[in-house]
C-alpha cells in the first residue's frame, strides 16, 4: 500500500512537473541592465535589445550615460556585443539623439531600429543619400492616440507598440508620439518599456484585452507611475506586470531607499548605471 501511494504521488508530481515544463520550457531568466534615465538593455539567452540608449540632454535632472558605457556600446564591446534591436519611446532630447543613433546604426550593421515616426523624421534629417542602406533597418511606427496597438516580428522578437500619451496629458505634450513597447524575447521573456507615459487609467482601459493578453514579466514605468494615484493600480490590475522597476528617476532622489520620499521608499528604482535585475519566470 505504501509503495502504491508513493508511486501515485510520484506520478502526480511528474504530471505537474511535465505541465510546468511544457508551459515554461525551462525558460532561461532574462536580465535588465540599467544605462541611465530610461536607457536599458534587456537580454534573454543570446538576444539583446536596448531601449532609449543614446541621448544628450539630462535637463539638469537626469543621468547621462557614462562615457565608458557609451564607448563600449559604439565599439560593440561587452556587455553590448551582439545587440539585435533598439527601441525608441519618443523623440525628446533626454531619450533620443538622432546623430548618435545614426552613428551607431552605421557602425553596428546588424542592429534594427524601431521608433515612432517623429523620431524617424529627425533621424532622416541627419542623413545623406549614402545612408539609404541604414534605413532598410529602420522601422517607423505612426500611431495616433486611441489607435489599435500594432505588432511586428523579427528573429527572436515579437514586438508590440501602443501610443500612450506623454505625461502632462490632457493639457501638454499632446503632439508627442510616446510609444509603449511590449517586446517578447525568444517566446519566453516579455518586457514593457513605457517611455514617459501618463498615469491615467483611461489610456489603458480602452485596450484592456490587449494588456490582458500578455502580462509582462517586467515593466519599466517612469517613476511617477509609482508615486501617483492611479499608476500602481494600472501596473497591478491593468498591465498585470509581475514586477516593475521605476526609471526616469531624477538625480535628486537618493539611491538609499530610507532617504527617499515616503511614497518611494518601498519601490524598486533604477538609479545607478550598471545596475541589473533578474527577469524571473517563477
Amino acid at each position: 500500500m505504501k509503495q502504491f501511494l508513493n508511486y501515485a504521488l510520484s506520478c502526480a508530481l511528474g504530471g505537474i512537473f511535465s505541465l510546468l515544463v511544457s508551459q515554461s520550457g525551462f525558460a532561461q531568466d532574462g536580465t535588465a541592465y540599467y544605462m541611465a534615465n530610461e536607457g536599458l538593455m534587456v537580454t534573454q539567452g543570446e538576444t539583446k535589445i536596448l531601449f532609449d540608449p543614446l541621448f544628450r540632454n539630462g535637463y539638469g535632472q537626469y543621468l547621462l550615460i557614462p562615457e565608458e558605457m557609451e564607448a563600449a556600446l559604439f565599439a560593440g564591446r561587452a556587455p553590448f556585443d551582439g545587440v539585435d534591436a533598439i527601441f525608441i519611446s519618443h523623440f525628446h532630447g533626454d531619450h533620443f539623439s538622432p546623430e548618435d543613433i545614426l552613428r551607431l546604426l552605421q557602425t553596428q550593421t546588424a542592429i534594427q531600429l524601431y521608433a515612432p515616426m517623429q523620431a524617424v523624421i529627425t533621424l532622416r534629417a541627419e542623413t545623406s543619400n549614402q545612408d539609404d542602406a541604414v534605413f532598410e533597418r529602420v522601422h517607423g511606427v505612426s500611431l495616433a492616440y486611441m489607435d489599435t496597438p500594432v505588432s511586428m516580428t523579427m528573429a527572436g522578437l515579437f514586438i508590440e507598440a501602443v501610443r500612450i500619451p506623454h505625461s502632462g496629458w490632457p493639457t501638454g505634450r499632446l503632439d508627442v508620439e510616446n510609444i509603449a513597447w511590449r517586446v517578447t524575447l525568444n517566446e519566453t521573456t516579455t518586457v514593457l518599456h513605457m517611455g514617459d507615459a501618463d498615469p491615467n487609467d483611461m489610456h489603458f482601459a480602452r485596450d484592456a484585452a490587449y494588456w490582458e493578453q500578455t502580462p509582462p514579466h517586467m515593466a519599466f514605468p517612469p517613476y511617477w507611475f509609482l508615486d501617483s494615484n492611479e499608476g500602481p493600480q494600472i501596473l497591478r490590475e491593468r498591465i498585470k506586470s509581475r514586477r516593475s522597476i521605476g526609471v526616469h528617476v531624477p538625480v535628486t532622489i537618493p539611491a538609499d531607499p530610507i532617504q527617499r520620499p515616503y511614497s518611494l521608499r518601498n519601490q524598486d528604482l533604477f538609479v545607478s548605471p550598471g545596475e541589473t535585475r533578474v527577469i524571473s519566470h517563477d
